[in-house]
């Protein structure tokens, strides 16, 4: 997806850098590579920074339980957004803005009812936050997603605010997925409307996670995104639905839903089905639906924002129906981005060739507020 896109332009602009995107919507700024068919992963060097394309981001969502029954989701996501060459104002120096880094941290205590989030954002310089481009190693201040320097090696996040903190230890239990056709994931009609995009669908999560002080161990199942690329929305697209799924049966399911102007989904929107054995199918957008059954409107932004869904996908079998855990899962970043938009656990449940099926996942609802303006 394009889940790091309409973040990071607005910080680029808050931070006074003067944004040249190019010929038209969607183009990517002339000074960046374009994400383009044929790309082949290399791992780990894929789980590291990609410079060269404008916009990256580095994302984990899951579920977690402790081992007095609570309940909880986490998300913690690092954002990377490049400045083109032309647009540096200072001198050649170790102060001279080539990159910003933004950072959100979010847990939902499910047992309790409540949400917390909170963000960073910094520029790179002074050691003050950056990313490698070897291996996955990025951190805003004392905030960090790292991984052992092999291509499934162990992940360790850690992130702490006044009240809430975590230290993880994730371990595939699956190899990365790449999500697309030929090696890019399509966002748009136009070519340049792509991305390069993988996932750990299933990590086996241990640490501990604290909560106004109350710490807890934690164990359970985490997702991660990596995605990198140069464009920008089309001039017709407001936001985007997507959601992760994780199966009793070890299976998973990653889709996104375009929205435009009118209402309707953009044909550009895809998934992918992972089976248990980690093989991929890629599902067109004719493939599924997506059917919102209800709405919830939030007391902060007031939007007006899904709140269930119906997922059919015919061709598998399979109709899933899924759940906010928490109704306010609503991240308003007005210190950083100035962005609000909808990122939460759900449970799920359905029937999968006539059988009953249970899951867990978490959905993101962008361009409910208001589409992005630059």
């Amino acid at each position: 997806m394009i889940r790091g896109v309409q973040l990071l332009i607005l910080v680029t602009a808050a931070l006074a850098v003067d944004c040249t995107e190019g010929s038209g919507a969607g183009s990517p700024a002339p000074s960046f590579e374009s994400a383009t068919a044929g790309y082949r992963y290399e791992f780990p060097r894929d789980h590291g920074s990609h410079p060269s394309y404008r916009t990256e981001w580095w994302y984990y969502t899951g579920h977690l339980h402790s081992t007095n029954g609570r309940s909880f989701g986490f998300e913690l996501t690092f954002f990377r957004r490049g400045v083109s060459p032309e647009d540096i104002k200072t001198m050649p120096s170790k102060w001279s803005l080539h990159h910003i880094y933004l950072a959100h941290f979010a847990v939902t205590d499910i047992t309790g009812k409540r949400f917390h989030f909170s963000e960073k954002l910094s520029r790179e310089g002074l050691g003050k936050a950056g990313a490698d481009e070897s291996r996955l190693r990025v951190w805003i201040d004392k905030w960090s997603a790292e991984a052992e320097p092999d291509s499934a090696g162990v992940h360790t996040l850690v992130a702490r605010d006044e009240t809430h903190s975590l230290a993880l230890r994730l371990e595939p239990t699956k190899p990365p997925v790449a999500h697309g056709a030929a090696g890019v994931s399509q966002k748009g009609k136009d070519v340049s409307q792509a991305s390069h995009y993988y996932s750990f669908t299933r990590l086996a999560t241990t640490g501990s996670l604290t909560i106004d002080g109350e710490q807890f161990e934690v164990s359970g199942t985490s997702w991660m995104d990596h995605e990198f690329g140069s464009s920008e929305l089309g001039a017709e697209q407001v936001g985007w639905d997507w959601f992760s799924i994780q199966l009793g049966d070890n299976t998973e399911l990653m889709l996104y839903g375009m929205r435009l102007n009118d209402g309707s989904t953009d044909l550009a929107s895809s998934g992918t089905v992972i089976s248990s054995d980690g093989r991929t199918q890629h599902l067109e957008v004719t493939d599924f639906q997506i059917e919102s059954t209800a709405t919830w409107t939030s007391p902060g932004s007031k939007a007006t924002y899904p709140a269930r869904w119906r997922l059919k996908f015919p061709s598998l079998d399979l109709v899933l129906d899924v759940v906010p855990l928490v109704a306010d899962q609503e991240l308003r970043t007005s210190r950083s981005t100035m962005v609000s938009y909808w990122e939460g656990a759900v449970a799920v449940t359905g029937t999968k060739q006539g059988r009953p099926v249970k899951g867990q996942g978490y959905v993101e609802l962008t361009g409910y507020t208001e589409r992005l303006k630059l």
